[in-house]
C-alpha cells in the first residue's frame, strides 16, 4: 500500500480522497491555490503546497506543477479526483513516465474512452447497446451526411467526438438544417476541444439519463455496482442523483450492468469507472464513459457499503478486488442533492462569504462538503460547495429524509439552490419517479424559472 497520496483536486472531493486515505492509514499531500488557501482540507492535510494562483491554468491544470510538488514531498500516487485533469490521458501518462502510480485508468483507456467515437466503436464490439447513429466520425460530404441522417430517422444530434459536460451538441429536426449544424458543431468542437470531428446519433424524444458504476482491478476481475439514476439536470448539468433507478425491472438493469463488467474485462480497464446510457421505452443506449470518480458517487456508496475512492487506492496499489459480483448487493434507497453556491431562480453564481453554515445530521443523512463557517466561496471555479445525501429502507423513507436535511440546512452569507430542491423533493412527478432529462427544465418553464 502506499505510504503518501498527492491530491490533485479541491473543494469537497480533495476532502473526500483525504478521509479515504486516512481510514487507509496514508498521508495525503494536498495541492491548492491561492485562492483555496483557507480551505478546510488544506488546513487537515499532512502536507499542503500553494502551485499557483487562482486561475486554473496557472494552478491545478498545471500539470509540471503538480508532479513537482509530487517529487518534492516524495508522494508515490497521485488521485487526481474529478474535474481538472482527471480525464487528461497526457496527464496520466506524464504522472507514470515520472515514475509515480497514476489513481486512475491507463492513460490508453482514457484516451479511448475519451474519444466518443472510438469510446462508441469499443462498446458496439463489446455488445453494450448503443444510440443508433453514425459507425465513426460523420464524413465531409453532405450528401453522405444526408444519407446518414435519413437512415437513422430524424430529430438527430451532432455531437463532438471530444465533448462532454454538455457541451459540443446540436439537435437537428429537419434535413434543410443538417449540414449546417454539422459544420458550425464542427468549429465549436474544434475550438472547445481542439477536436473538430463529430458524430451523429438519433435524438431521443423524452430518455431517462440511467448510469451504471464499475470497479475492476489488474487481475481481469470487474464488477458493477448497481445503477444510478441522473435525470434531474438542468442544461445537461446533474442537480439530483438517485440508486437505485426508480421503476426499471431489476433483470434489465441487470442484463446491462453485466455488459459493462464484461467489456472492462475486454478492455483490460482498471479503477473506477462509470458507463452513461440513455434509457426509454425499456431499452438501454450507452452515450459514453466517464474514466473517473463521479460527483455522484455516494450514493453508491451507500446502498452497497463499498468505499469507492478507498477501493480505487486499493486497486492502483495493485490488490485485487475483495468482493465478487455475487457477493454485491443492493440495500435501500439513497438519493444526493448538489448544494450550489447560485441564485436559486437565476441560476447565477453567489461566490463570497459563508457567514452561517449549519449542515444536518440525524439517521441516514450524510454530507460531504468542504465549507464551514467563514469559509469563502471564490469565484474562480465551479459553484458546488457540497452534497447533502441520505439513505433510508425505501425511496419513500430517503425521500423524507432528505426534505428534513434540506430544512434543517443552514447557508447564509451567500445564495444556494437548496430553495430549489426543497420544492422539488415536494414535487408529486419527482415523487412518483421515473421523470426524463427533460424534466427539470419543463418545471422550470411552468414554475417561470
Amino acid at each position: 500500500m502506499f505510504k503518501k497520496v498527492l491530491i490533485a483536486n479541491r473543494g469537497e472531493i480533495a476532502l473526500r480522497i483525504q478521509r479515504a486515505c486516512r481510514e487507509l492509514g496514508i498521508k495525503s499531500v494536498v495541492v491548492y491555490s491561492e485562492a483555496d488557501r483557507d480551505a478546510k482540507y488544506v488546513r487537515l492535510a499532512d502536507e499542503a503546497v500553494c502551485i499557483g494562483p487562482a486561475p486554473s491554468a496557472q494552478s491545478y491544470l498545471s500539470m509540471p506543477a503538480i508532479i513537482a510538488t509530487a517529487e518534492v514531498t516524495d508522494a508515490e500516487a497521485i488521485h487526481p479526483g474529478y474535474g481538472f485533469l482527471s480525464e487528461n490521458a497526457d496527464f496520466a501518462e506524464r504522472v507514470e513516465r515520472s515514475g509515480f502510480t497514476f489513481i486512475g485508468p491507463t492513460p490508453e483507456s482514457i484516451r479511448m474512452m475519451g474519444d466518443k467515437v472510438s469510446a462508441k466503436q469499443a462498446m458496439i464490439r463489446a455488445g453494450v447497446p448503443c444510440v443508433p447513429g453514425s459507425e465513426g466520425a460523420l464524413p465531409e460530404d453532405p450528401k453522405e451526411i444526408i444519407r446518414i441522417a435519413r437512415t437513422v430517422g430524424y430529430p438527430v444530434i451532432i455531437k463532438a467526438a471530444g465533448g462532454g459536460g454538455g457541451r459540443g451538441m446540436r439537435v437537428v429536426h429537419t434535413e434543410a438544417a443538417l449540414v449546417h449544424a454539422v459544420q458550425t458543431t464542427r468549429a465549436e468542437a474544434g475550438a472547445a476541444f481542439g477536436n473538430p470531428e463529430v458524430y451523429m446519433e438519433k435524438f431521443l424524444e423524452n430518455p431517462r439519463h440511467v448510469e451504471i458504476q464499475i470497479l475492476a482491478d489488474t487481475f481481469k476481475n470487474a464488477v458493477w455496482l448497481g445503477e444510478r439514476d441522473c435525470s434531474m439536470q438542468r442544461r445537461h448539468q446533474k442537480i439530483i442523483e438517485e440508486a437505485p433507478a426508480p421503476g426499471i425491472p431489476r433483470r434489465t438493469i441487470e442484463k446491462v450492468g453485466e455488459r459493462c463488467a464484461a467489456a472492462c474485462k475486454k478492455m483490460g480497464y482498471r479503477g473506477a469507472g462509470t458507463f452513461e446510457f440513455l434509457y426509454e421505452n425499456g431499452e438501454f443506449y450507452f452515450i459514453e464513459m466517464n474514466t473517473r470518480v463521479q460527483v455522484e458517487h455516494p450514493v453508491t456508496e451507500l446502498v452497497t457499503g463499498i468505499d469507492i475512492v478507498q477501493q480505487q487506492i486499493k486497486i492502483a496499489a495493485g490488490e485485487k478486488l475483495p468482493f465478487t459480483q455475487r457477493q454485491i448487493e443492493l440495500k435501500g434507497h439513497a438519493i444526493e442533492c448538489r448544494i450550489n453556491a447560485e441564485d436559486p431562480v437565476k441560476f447565477t453564481p453567489s461566490p463570497g462569504r459563508i457567514t452561517m453554515w449549519h449542515a444536518p445530521g440525524g439517521p441516514g443523512v450524510r454530507v460531504d462538503s468542504h465549507a464551514y463557517t467563514n469559509y469563502f466561496v471564490p469565484p474562480n471555479y465551479d459553484s458546488m460547495i457540497g452534497k447533502i445525501i441520505v439513505h433510508g429502507d425505501t425511496r419513500e423513507q430517503a425521500l423524507a429524509r432528505m426534505r428534513i436535511a434540506l430544512s434543517e440546512t443552514v447557508v447564509e452569507g451567500i445564495q444556494t439552490n437548496i430553495p430549489l430542491h426543497r420544492e422539488l423533493m415536494a414535487d408529486a412527478k419527482f415523487i412518483e419517479g421515473g421523470t426524463s432529462i427533460h424534466y427539470l427544465e419543463g418545471w422550470m418553464a411552468a414554475h417561470k424559472r
